[in-house]
């Protein structure tokens, strides 16, 4: 079974937010809401001065606590791709999983359902890349099965410098920041 994720080589993206519009005409999000965004983060004392420009979203952890919080099971791992999903359907819009994620990757949908992106699963079904993948005009954006030594995605984790976000939630975030 594929094991999704997403490498992001930070010394490539130029913060374009082409991503962040890919996403929300792909998925139709509401106005106002986003399921990816764009940071800047600075590192160092000057003159000595970096600056990491990131695209983030969903992690699709591997220990999910949005998915062990939810009293519905609504949040809950997909077989396809082991992705973190939500389940409209079932979500009663408590916001447990809002207050459990800690990379604050969700929102809560003007219809009253937890909201979050999804790695486009509906076009990776039909076999295509994620939405923002597919537009990400500096190809800095890598996708595949993480436990496929073969792909992409698994190929560059391991020969390139990379973090994660907070690794220490103990969460297993499945984006890498490549540096």
């Amino acid at each position: 079974m594929a094991r999704f994720a997403m490498a992001i080589d930070t010394t490539r993206c130029v913060g374009c937010m082409d991503c962040v519009v890919a996403c929300k005409t792909e998925n139709d999000v509401p106005e106002g809401l986003c399921r990816d965004w764009i940071v800047q983060e600075a590192r160092g004392a000057f003159p000595d001065l970096r600056l990491e420009i990131r695209s983030e979203r969903c992690n699709h952890c591997d220990h999910p606590p949005c998915v062990h919080c939810c009293p519905t099971g609504a949040s809950h791992v997909e077989s396809f791709g082991s992705l973190v999903e939500i389940d409209p359907k079932l979500c009663i819009g408590c916001k447990a999983c809002l207050a459990a994620c800690p990379y604050d990757a969700r929102t809560i949908h003007p219809d009253g359902y937890a909201d979050k992106c999804t790695f486009c699963i509906h076009r990776l079904k039909e076999g295509l890349e994620p939405a923002c993948v597919a537009v990400c005009p500096t190809h800095c954006m890598h996708f595949g099965d993480l436990d496929d030594p073969a792909s992409e995605v698994s190929r560059l984790v391991a020969a390139r410098r990379n973090h994660s976000l907070i690794p220490e939630a103990g969460t297993g975030p499945r984006i890498f920041f490549l540096t």
